[in-house]
């Protein structure tokens, strides 16, 4: 059995540095589309820090299936991969004191193992490149359950808003794919439901914001649409001198992945390992 690895990086680092470093989000994703956005600024954030130019990623079989041998001496790069346990443990049910089994419940832990390596060092057959797939709004909607509703705000400065499951965006709104994308944000994230609840804890303003435009920002770059140098501005003006934290990072990973992925065309390619 595979011995569970530490983070190599916490989540927040790596979304400071694609925030503040322009393109490393695009590149990324160019060469590692088919993993997740976390997995991707991960990789390239390894490849960056031991010199090993960044290309497209597979495990030792991987490798192998495709006819390529590992280099000796090379060191795997670590992921996030999900592995499915299988609860043993007892509970107490609060409703009748008695303990409540959790035999045969099974949930997801998130562990970070090194089993990748680049094409970089790997030795053998020519590699045949794939291509990226296609994004679409209009399918990513569909997949979303989000509706996008007729503009209706009087005042001419609103970009756009969301509101329960839907968005809608100004018809002369400023770059309205990135504005599109913060509104999703919005939608995914779980903010138009917070609004909603009285009682529940809502997240602040400025941390909305952030998290929002920072998911703006990561599909923009991914997609090599225009607009990151804005997305930026945005988030260091609600951010000021704080920090994003890590929990607000995992939210974003996973808001913008969800968004990407719900547009793209159905491929046979890899899975996300996280």
């Amino acid at each position: 059995m595979t011995t569970p690895l530490k983070a190599p990086v916490e989540w927040s680092v790596l979304l400071a540095d694609a925030v503040s470093t322009p393109g490393l989000i695009s590149s990324a994703y160019t060469r590692f589309w088919n993993y997740s956005i976390g997995n991707q600024l991960l990789a390239q954030w390894q490849c960056r820090l031991r010199g090993i130019p960044p290309g497209p990623i597979n495990t030792f079989l991987g490798w192998k299936d495709l006819g390529r041998n590992i280099r000796k001496g090379e060191k795997a790069l670590i992921l996030c991969m999900p592995i499915q346990v299988r609860a043993k443990e007892e509970e107490q049910d609060e409703s009748t004191n008695e303990p409540e089994s959790k035999e045969g419940r099974t949930f997801n832990r998130f562990l970070y193992r090194a089993n990748w390596f680049t094409l970089a060092q790997t030795d053998g057959e020519p590699y045949v490149s794939q291509e990226l797939p296609s994004w679409s709004e209009e399918r990513a909607l569909s997949t979303l359950g989000i509706s996008r509703v007729p503009f209706q705000h009087t005042d001419g400065n609103v970009q756009g808003y969301a509101i329960n499951k839907s968005v809608s965006i100004s018809p002369i709104a400023f770059l309205p794919h990135r504005t599109l994308f913060h509104e999703l944000g919005h939608v995914v994230l779980g903010h138009t439901e917070e609004a909603q609840q009285i009682d529940a804890p809502h997240t602040p303003r400025s941390l909305r914001e952030v998290e929002a435009d920072s998911v703006a920002l990561i599909c923009c770059e991914s997609l090599g649409l225009p607009g990151s140098e804005y997305c930026r501005g945005y988030i260091q003006h609600w951010l000021k001198s704080e920090k994003i934290p890590e929990r607000s990072a995992h939210k974003i990973f996973k808001a913008a992945d969800q968004i990407l992925r719900s547009g793209r065309a159905v491929t046979s390619s890899t899975q996300p390992t996280v």
